[in-house]
């Protein structure tokens, strides 16, 4: 029963696992594939201002920050975004990477909770026997 359950858990975690780093991996590819879009000038990072729906209710002190802080941040941005397309190369590779040295971690985990069951389970059983021996002596 105990190994049925760690298995089950086992092959949950690396399910959730695998389904992280593919969502992970569509949405940086998605990112990076469309970061041409927005490294087309000044003009798409001025678009990444405080949205007019929300001015009214934050305090204006705090708007006009948040847009000069966006103002001064935009040629690192405008710097990044034109070096995306050359990290998409290396994008796949590390992703994978991570994703399966952590699903070899999760199966590794996986065998030392079943050997700890089995040593678990060898102890319990030698302590049974041992309490019936005794009780048999009696």
């Amino acid at each position: 029963m105990f190994y049925a359950l760690n298995w089950f858990v086992v092959v949950s975690l690396f399910m959730l696992w695998s389904l992280a780093a593919w969502a992970f991996h569509s949405i940086a590819a998605w990112t990076v594939a469309n970061a041409g879009t927005m490294a087309g000038g000044a003009g798409s990072i001025q678009a990444l201002q405080v949205p007019v729906w929300l001015a009214p209710w934050l305090p204006p002190e705090l708007a006009l920050t948040l847009n000069s802080m966006i103002s001064s941040i935009a040629p690192a941005i405008q710097t990044v975004l034109e070096w995306a397309p050359a990290l998409s190369d290396g994008l796949s590779i590390a992703v994978w990477t991570v994703w399966a040295i952590g699903a070899v971690l999760v199966i590794v985990l996986g065998f030392l909770v079943t050997g700890l069951i089995a040593v678990l389970s060898r102890r319990m059983s030698a302590s049974a026997t041992s309490s019936r021996s005794l009780a048999a002596a009696r």
